[in-house]
């Protein structure tokens, strides 16, 4: 018996011989177009390979993973915000992939280093506020610059954020609230927001997404998903907290007990290459790459002019951390509609 329990002689020797060569089964934690080109673009290098995607958020992800400890059905996990990625490292749930990545990147290093390689960064994107200048306006309500904006009740109904127990962007909004504010002040800071928030959605690019059709006021979220939706024509105007916001360094993984080991390395290799990262504006994806060669789309949030804290990736991007702030997050600010 192995890990994956009982498994005859004869199935030992068609996966030797490579069954799983031509399938990779991959999550995306990225954008649903984003998914979609990089499965396009992946295929089509490599004709008889299918990649099997499906999107799901990160919290999603994580917990699938955890399920699955044993006898895993994904290969390779791309995209989403670093931290679950590195909880999942840290309780063995992924592997090192094995591919060399000193010569790739630059800032993202130190994710790679923190995982012994278990997670590797592939794209920076900065936490911010959107707004919708038509509904603002149109009702009279001056516009937020500040977190502590969000608690005036100016914006009763307004605010719409995911929920952090199933979305990694709303995790590292919890997280950024804790290093910003101490742990206390942050659980009474988030529940005053709370206070005018219309609805807690599991995708934490579905806030922004709403604030741009007017079905809400303002959106907490990630800039280069505000970004995409502003160039498309959409009325947003986007902030960057006055008193400092954090930041996601966005991830793949090779999960522990992959079927397709060799492909799974193929597709990090592919995901780092500076001309792959380079073509995710096609997809309306302006976050910053982690391939010091990528280019940087001029609609990218500039994150060099934003005051970004200090984030601490180590410690919130451990089980334990994440465990407890979700848990006091759910006693103390809560989601009384927690989507299915």
């Amino acid at each position: 018996m192995n890990r994956f329990g009982m498994i005859s002689t004869a199935a030992l020797l068609v996966s030797a011989t490579g069954a799983w060569a031509d399938e990779i089964s991959l999550v995306c934690s990225a954008e649903p177009e984003w998914c979609e080109l990089m499965v396009a673009a992946f295929e089509a290098e490599n004709p008889d390979t299918d990649v099997l995607m499906v999107r799901k958020s990160t919290g999603e992800t994580l917990a699938q993973i955890r399920a699955e400890a044993g006898n895993p059905k994904i290969d390779v996990w791309w995209g989403g915000t670093g931290d679950p990625h590195l909880i999942a490292a840290e309780e063995g749930l992924t592997q090192a992939s094995g591919v060399d990545t000193g010569a790739l990147l630059g800032w993202a290093q130190n994710m790679a280093e923190i995982s012994q390689g278990r997670a590797i960064g592939i794209y920076a994107g900065a936490l911010g506020i959107a707004y919708n200048t038509d509904i603002l306006a149109g009702k009279g309500i001056a516009p937020p610059e500040c977190w502590a904006d969000l608690e005036d009740p100016r914006f009763a109904g307004e605010v719409q954020v995911a929920n952090p127990n199933s979305s990694g962007t709303a995790y590292t909004e919890l997280a950024t609230f804790v290093q910003l504010f101490g742990e206390t002040e942050a659980m009474i800071k988030l529940a005053a927001i709370g206070q005018n928030i219309n609805s807690y959605t599991k995708s934490g690019s579905a806030p922004s997404r709403a604030a741009a059709r007017g079905e809400t006021g303002v959106s907490i979220g990630f800039m280069h998903d505000m970004v995409n939706l502003a160039s498309q024509g959409f009325p947003l105007k986007i902030v960057a907290p006055c008193e400092g916001t954090g930041y996601e360094v966005g991830a793949v993984s090779v999960i522990d007990g992959a079927r397709n080991l060799d492909g799974a390395r193929a597709w990090v290799e592919f995901a780092l290459r500076a001309d792959i990262q380079s073509r995710a504006p096609e997809s309306g994806s302006f976050q910053v790459p982690s391939n010091s060669n990528a280019q940087v789309a001029p609609e990218s949030p500039d994150l060099a002019s934003i005051k970004l804290i200090d984030y601490d990736f180590a410690t919130y991007g451990s089980s334990e951390t994440r465990a407890r702030l979700l848990a006091r997050w759910d006693a103390e600010v809560g989601d009384p509609n927690p989507e299915k």
